[in-house]
């Protein structure tokens, strides 16, 4: 049976790396006033505090990354491009940077509805980018950045299903040319893939 609870604070507030492993196989929930939407999570990405030059926050707090440095279980949603919502999870404790930014989800509930927000786009395309999975979903800076996750309205996550560590590939993040070389080959982005090898 799925917990339908919301992720406690205490799940949040651990290492991005740990908190971006668990997150595989849990249930994003967005309540928008006329429908649940609920999508299972398949890609996650991590980000660290100032150690990490792939991070918003390795130059310290700014107006826009303040989210970041907690308390943990929050959204940290910022703007790509000028188009694009990127949701992430804040994580670690107050006062530590750190947040998991979710890549990619598969739908389980209010599919009819993500479809039409990605004007018509299905399966794979649905939502497999971080850009793609804040359409499908409806969320959005202006209404959801700074929202405290734990409180179970609007927008929060759930237990769902727990993944194998088999079924689990880690590799380097995307889209981070000016990180330190170290940091652009970390295997800090983590996917699900159910038909992996044992």
């Amino acid at each position: 049976m799925i917990d339908d609870r919301p992720l406690s604070r205490d799940f949040y507030a651990r290492p991005a790396l740990e908190v971006a492993r668990d997150l595989l196989g849990c249930h994003i929930v967005h309540a928008t006033g006329t429908e649940r939407l609920v999508a299972r999570i398949v890609e996650t990405e991590a980000y660290g505090g100032a150690l990490d030059s792939a991070s918003h926050a390795a130059r310290g707090p700014t107006p826009r990354n303040t989210p970041m440095f907690g308390p943990p279980g929050y959204a940290y949603i910022y703007l790509i491009y000028g188009i694009h919502d990127m949701l992430n999870l804040v994580t670690e404790s107050p006062g530590q940077a750190g947040a998991v930014l979710l890549r990619a989800i598969e739908p389980v509930s209010g599919e009819a509805s993500m479809v039409e927000r990605r004007r018509g786009r299905r399966g794979r395309d649905l939502a497999n980018g971080p850009g793609k999975l804040t359409q499908a979903m409806g969320i959005t800076l202006a209404e959801l950045n700074r929202h405290d996750l734990c409180l179970g309205e609007r927008l929060w996550l759930e237990s769902g299903m727990p993944v194998e560590d088999r079924f689990i590939i880690a590799g380097p993040r995307i889209g981070i040319p000016y990180a330190n070389y170290e940091d652009r080959i970390a295997p800090w982005r983590l996917r699900y893939q159910p038909d992996s090898p044992e």
